[in-house]
């Protein structure tokens, strides 16, 4: 039998805390050598791009591939969502599929909740931090939930392209997180913040990365394609850079690569994998003034963590529908 599990399904079993501790026993099987990640597939269909994401957690004895498809025309000529997401969970010892769930809010929570666990290893722990985040989509209220599970936040500068959009968030998130949020469009202060996320659809640098604030601690994780940035040079120089993957980094990510083509920086510029901070065979945070920066560029280790973690909830509430098929 096959479990069928759709977006309310995952939603009512998924909470933030919950992928953080589960993220964080992913990244340690990646830096330990007990995970299996190849680089993204992608094939581009007319019209669309359709990407492949598989990975095996020898520890967890989780294997699965997420399916995520990218049609732009979707929702005029179709009425459906410019991106779709399914994840297929296996039977690690008999490769038998067990589940097949939703991915669109897995997905979200899933990169909330890695740039969580780096806030968790790298930023400073004062008794109260600011939050600056770029962007007021699905994505960006994810990331502020995380964060906000692991610091202590006094209080959140939200600043969007779209005013309309960042008022909204800032009303909704105030509401959830119990914290003051507002619509912030002053780039001193968005700077001056202590922790600051980077969750936009810019494909060119969205601030003056010189101007950021000595001790701040950074998540980028708008943009995860070789042509587009979200940071630029200045930032990514000052920083100590951590990836989610040095591999996929250097072969997908804008932000590195560019400056990397431009002579600024060189692969090595890279100080650690997040999993080699969270295990401790890399240093973290050299000093309280020190930037840190970790790079987010998506990977299957955290769908096929947070698929089990699903999985297992769902099979222990008995959530979803078997099929036979």
């Amino acid at each position: 039998m096959v479990l069928l599990l759709n977006r309310e399904d995952v939603i009512s079993v998924l909470d933030m805390t919950d992928c953080i501790d589960m993220l964080e026993k992913a990244f340690t099987e990646m830096a330990n050598g007990t995970a299996v990640l190849p680089l993204r597939i992608n094939i581009k269909p007319p019209g669309g791009i359709s990407l492949y994401m598989p990975a095996y957690l020898q520890e967890m004895n989780a294997l699965a591939c997420k399916v995520v498809t990218v049609y732009k025309d979707n929702p005029k000529d179709h009425n459906m969502p410019t991106t779709i997401g399914k994840v297929l969970l296996q039977d690690s010892k008999t490769g038998e599929v067990i589940c097949i769930m939703d991915g669109g809010y897995l997905t979200a929570v899933r990169t909330g909740a890695v740039s969580g666990l780096a806030t968790k290893f790298l930023a400073r722990e004062d008794e109260e931090q600011v939050v600056s985040i770029f962007g007021a989509g699905a994505q960006a209220k994810m990331q502020l939930w995380a964060m906000c599970e692991v610091r202590d936040v006094s209080r959140a500068l939200v600043h969007d392209k779209f005013p309309e959009a960042a008022e909204k968030f800032a009303k909704e998130m105030s509401e959830k997180l119990d914290i003051p949020v507002e619509v912030c469009d002053d780039m001193g202060q968005l700077l001056n913040a202590d922790l600051i996320c980077t969750a936009t659809s810019s494909p060119t640098p969205i601030f003056d990365g010189s101007k950021v604030k000595a001790g701040a601690h950074i998540n980028g994780i708008g943009s995860h394609s070789p042509g587009a940035r979200e940071l630029d040079t200045q930032i990514i120089k000052r920083s100590l850079l951590i990836a989610d993957s040095r591999e996929a980094c250097l072969n997908e990510a804008g932000d590195i690569m560019m400056p990397v083509e431009e002579g600024a920086i060189t692969p090595d510029h890279i100080h650690a994998d997040l999993g080699e901070i969270v295990v401790g065979s890399r240093e973290a945070r050299a000093s309280p003034e020190q930037i840190t920066l970790f790079k987010s560029n998506g990977l299957a280790i955290q769908d096929t963590a947070t698929a089990k973690l699903v999985y297992d909830l769902a099979r222990e509430e008995g959530i979803g529908k078997d099929v036979d098929i």
